[in-house]
């Protein structure tokens, strides 16, 4: 870790005004920043810690939805009664995510721009050849060890997953991002690594993201996010899907559906198909199995994480009918 400075941030002003300086990271829970700076990844001349602003922790609910601030600790987000009751793929995801010690000092902002878990990425000692690290220096994934790899949205330059949950179920909900100037979807917060993997977001120099709004809807109070890992705890997701449904009056029929997937492509990947194909549908297994296996169109395989393409479905599926109460 090389030497770097120091600078404490008394009001939002101050935060972007040392942002905007080339070298500089934010520092907030500092669980992503320390982990990356340990591993020689993260070299940062400058270091702009926002712990101590104001009116970015809290989380505000009314009849349209909740605001969440980007310094609100993810454990205080998960055990939230009114996320709990009205957002329980939110709770869900966060819970599924870290450890108990890591959730409590991790931020809701820093969750969504923590960086891929990609080995290649992070031992830049062995690896010397990495888009994200060094743009145009190669992928040292793309046939070598890929069992955790992205199978969607990946690219000739970068097949790395993104590893978050929380942003999975975010894409689901239809949540914005404030990045105080402008606000945009948390779809579109993420970027596809097409030529340009090093790019992540669309976040420019000197912004920060601010809170997290998400919409109240009868989707979002019946949904639930299901990770299918390793083991059990403290493990990123092979596969992972978040789900929302709002069944007509009948309780069969699919008025609405939101489905997203995590640890399977290269950003947040909202599964339009599997929605369009379920609408209106009544929900039983056979039609929701079959329109699962359309969350996996455009797939690419890459040695080891073939076993996606079949695993991530059946994870789509089991979340749906888990919602409707059959399986």
């Amino acid at each position: 870790m090389r030497d770097f400075s120091y600078f404490r941030a008394g009001s939002l002003d101050d935060a972007r005004q040392y942002a905007m300086q080339s070298g500089a990271m934010l520092l907030a829970g500092g669980t992503t920043l320390l982990d990356l700076a340990k591993c020689g990844v993260a070299e940062p001349d400058s270091v702009v810690d926002i712990t101590h602003l104001s009116g970015l922790s809290q989380i505000s609910a009314d009849a349209d939805g909740v605001t969440i601030g980007a310094l609100a600790k993810m454990e205080d987000v998960a055990g939230s009664p009114g996320i709990r009751a009205n957002y329980p793929a939110i709770s869900q995801s966060l819970l599924l995510a870290a450890s108990p010690q890591l959730r409590n000092m991790a931020t809701i902002g820093g969750n969504l721009l923590q960086r891929t878990r990609c080995p290649y990425f992070r031992d830049p000692g062995t690896f010397s050849a990495c888009n994200k690290r060094h743009p145009g220096s190669g992928c040292s994934a793309i046939g070598g060890v890929t069992r955790n790899h992205a199978v969607l949205g990946t690219s000739g330059a970068c097949i790395a997953s993104y590893p978050g949950d929380l942003a999975v179920a975010l894409v689901a909900l239809e949540a914005t991002i404030d990045l105080s100037d402008r606000k945009v979807t948390a779809e579109d917060f993420f970027v596809l690594p097409g030529d340009t993997p090093e790019r992540e977001t669309i976040l420019e120099r000197g912004e920060m993201v601010m809170a997290i709004n998400i919409p109240a809807a009868p989707v979002a109070r019946a949904s639930t996010y299901l990770k299918v890992r390793d083991r059990q705890s403290y493990e990123f997701a092979a596969a992972s899907a978040a789900v929302g449904l709002e069944l007509e009056a009948d309780g069969k029929t699919i008025c609405d559906i939101r489905v997203a997937l995590g640890g399977v492509a290269t950003k947040p990947w909202r599964a339009r198909s599997v929605e369009k194909a379920l609408i209106g549908k009544v929900l039983d297994a056979g039609t929701v199995e079959k329109a699962s296996r359309l969350a996996m169109e455009g797939a690419v395989a890459n040695g080891g994480n073939r076993y996606k393409i079949e695993l991530a479905p059946r994870v789509v599926a089991r979340a749906i009918l888990n919602m409707g109460g059959l399986a």
